[in-house]
């Protein structure tokens, strides 16, 4: 897919790989992907519907195969128009499970999970505007650091398992905030820099050159 798009989906390591796997099968199929997601996304929508087997097995044999769709979903080398539908898709699918499930099994942490959504949006948000202002996309180490939409819902369903919901949403809001704040504000604060540096190198260059034309015609007086 092309850089842009995959800036938008947030995948991480494991939909990586499943891409890869999947490249060849889905090359000549324009609605696979689309079509991919939609299976995955299906029967765990369901599953959050029920209050009982989000808290049982049903949920990570859910997610499991949510990931297993929607990552090889990602393995086209071209896009068309429909590969469009996937991103927010993803991200529908993503808030929703981590709300859900939230609400459900653990609802004290809530708050947690609420600050853990802000994080997520506010990375989100600030992708789509990078890419329509500035015309650069966050870098792929801050995509891997972040998990990706694929190993945050896996770790979510661990964390169900170990009966660590609420502390994790809690550390991971914390670290993801910070991560994706304080990499926002540096990559926006980069273009300013190096502006000034440019216009810096730009203006001595200018004075040297003044300085030099001067010096010659001095030189040119003298003799």
């Amino acid at each position: 897919m092309s850089s842009v798009l995959d800036s938008y989906r947030d995948d991480g390591a494991i939909t990586g790989a499943l891409a890869r796997a999947a490249r060849g099968p889905l090359a000549s199929a324009p609605a696979a992907p689309v079509l991919l997601t939609l299976a995955g996304a299906l029967p765990l929508v369901l599953v959050l519907l029920d209050r009982g087997a989000v808290d049982g097995w049903p949920l990570p044999v859910a997610v499991a195969w949510y990931v297993l769709t929607a990552g090889a979903a990602a393995g086209r080398s071209h896009v068309s128009k429909l590969d469009w539908v996937i991103p927010p898709l993803l991200r529908a699918v993503e808030y929703f499970t981590l709300a859900r499930v939230v609400a459900v099994v653990d609802p004290a942490a809530q708050p947690a999970a609420y600050a853990l959504l802000a994080a997520l949006a506010f990375h989100h948000y600030d992708t789509v505007y990078r890419l329509r202002h500035r015309r650069v996309a966050p870098p792929t180490w801050l995509r891997l650091a972040g998990g990706g939409w694929d190993v945050r819902l896996l770790l979510a369903c661990l964390l169900v398992g170990v009966g660590g919901l609420g502390m994790g949403a809690a550390v991971a809001a914390a670290v993801l905030g910070v991560l994706y704040v304080g990499e926002s504000t540096a990559g926006w604060l980069r273009p300013n820099r190096e502006g000034r540096d440019a216009r810096t190198a730009r203006a001595a260059a200018r004075e040297g050159s003044t300085a030099a034309e001067g010096s010659g015609e001095h030189d040119e007086g003298d003799a």
